[in-house]
């Protein structure tokens, strides 16, 4: 009789997983941004600022010892006590009684088990955190006469506080938004939901950006938290019209790429929740055709590369006169590829989003 085919065993094997880390390319890359970013979460700016005054032999002693304690006060009272014992177990059977030396292993094993499970439990919420903020993302480029348009959002961690939406009118207007929240990761994306619904409840019944400024800060100062606060760039254009309608709340200025000038625009009113009565203005500025208005979070100018550089204001306003010319899509690509070649294989420090709007001709 024929026997039925086994089941293949999937599960990773060790010696072949051990094989492919030490073969792939980025494992010294990845020990260094493992490295560095365990230096900047244990250390704070000032212990860091601190041990740059020292000698190497110094800084190293002590830097060691301030990661430890940091370490230590990070876990929790039972997984500190446990870190004790396992420590006094493995002193003791360092001098001569190999079982406590074994224990004080075990135990210390049983601690790196719990923080892992920990941080697997983590990363398991946070991609399902991802999964509802792409659903909740735009699954295609609006479409209105006489513009072309081309967003972008990428968040730094795994869900991230940018927000990149549009809103298709029913009188043909076209509404476009860009927000940021202050601060980064889940906190930050479930704010930036907050953000989204509320603009999407809002906008279309509001003729005015003003009275809508006023109506999305109220609801953000009596629902938002302490330290936690939104920027936000609305635009609205017409089918065929040259003048767009913008609402800045706390937001980096969008700028005007002429065919012959720079232009950026002003400031707005401050950013949505820091305070309970907020006035805000309607700003209008006319695009002719081959005109591009770019949008933009801090995400771009504030990129920063290993050495710690940022990409700045400088770079971003030396870069916009390549835009003539260029697609809406293109442009904005032609300025995320010139933050990408600036930041290396520096990872992300914060989300980075766009939004780039072109006035073609009617």
């Amino acid at each position: 009789m024929e026997k039925p085919p086994t089941q293949q065993d999937t599960s990773p094997k060790f010696g072949r997983t051990l094989m492919e880390d030490l073969r792939s390319g980025d494992l010294r890359r990845s020990l260094r941004h493992d490295l560095q970013e365990t230096y900047r979460f244990y250390l704070d700016d000032a212990s860091r600022e601190e041990l740059s005054t020292m000698g190497e032999a110094k800084r190293w002693i002590v830097a060691t010892w301030w990661l430890l304690k940091s370490m230590f006060f990070k876990l929790t009272p039972a997984r500190r006590l446990f870190l004790v014992l396992s420590l006094f177990f493995v002193l003791n059977g360092s001098t001569g009684d190999p079982a406590q030396l074994y224990i004080g292993f075990i135990v210390l094993f049983f601690i790196l088990l719990l923080e892992v499970k920990d941080k697997l439990l983590a990363q398991d919420e946070l991609a399902a955190g991802r999964a509802v903020q792409l659903a909740l993302m735009p699954d295609r480029t609006p479409s209105v006469p006489g513009w072309e348009v081309w967003l972008f959002t990428r968040p730094a961690n795994d869900v991230g506080g940018d927000m990149v939406d549009f809103l298709e009118h029913e009188d043909g207007r076209l509404g476009l938004g860009l927000g940021d929240i202050a601060g980064k990761g889940l906190p930050a994306a479930l704010l930036m939901a907050q953000l989204q619904a509320t603009l999407r409840a809002l906008a279309p019944g509001s003729d005015a950006l003003a009275k809508l400024g006023t109506e999305l800060n109220a609801i953000f100062y009596r629902d938002g938290l302490p330290g936690r606060f939104a920027s936000l760039v609305y635009l609205e254009v017409e089918p065929n019209a040259g003048e767009v309608r913008v609402l800045n709340a706390g937001h980096l200025p969008p700028i005007a790429v002429r065919l012959e000038s720079i232009e950026e625009m002003p400031r707005g009113a401050p950013a949505l929740g820091l305070m309970p009565r907020v006035k805000h203005t309607e700003q209008r500025i006319h695009l002719d055709p081959g005109d591009f208005l770019v949008v933009y979070s801090d995400g771009v100018t504030e990129a920063r590369n290993e050495h710690g550089w940022f990409f700045d204001d400088h770079r971003l306003h030396a870069l916009l006169p390549e835009l003539r010319g260029r697609s809406a899509e293109n442009a904005g690509r032609h300025i995320l590829d010139a933050v990408d070649r600036f930041i290396g294989e520096a990872r992300p420090h914060d989300d980075l989003s766009l939004i780039i709007l072109k006035r073609l001709e009617s």
